[in-house]
């Protein structure tokens, strides 16, 4: 039988999903000031991020990438220094109130 995990846990899975969620969105948008970072990526390999700032998410991804390697599977991973704090770029919003 499964065992259920606690609330605790799920909790930390969840902040893992995030900020590697996070790291993915703002990679997804390097490329376009680094057009060449994407022709070091194999083709269909798994990409693994490496945030120095976070020790403990680091460590984390880092055990995932030697599960993957041992599999067999192609591994990239992207070490981050550092991330900038988040900024809107949205320019002249207007929030339209719309009635049924």
């Amino acid at each position: 039988m499964a065992s259920r995990l606690s609330q605790e846990q799920l909790d930390r899975n969840w902040e893992k999903y995030r900020k590697n969620h996070i790291l993915g969105v703002e990679f997804d948008r390097y490329p376009l000031k680094h057009p060449g970072v994407l022709e070091q990526i194999p083709e269909n390999a798994e990409v693994y991020f490496l945030p120095e700032e976070d020790p403990d998410l680091l460590e984390e991804n880092l055990r995932k990438t030697e599960t993957q390697k041992r599999q067999g599977r192609v591994v990239v991973s992207v070490r981050i220094g550092k991330l900038s704090p988040p900024r809107s770029r949205l320019q002249d919003v207007r929030l339209e109130p719309m009635t049924m």
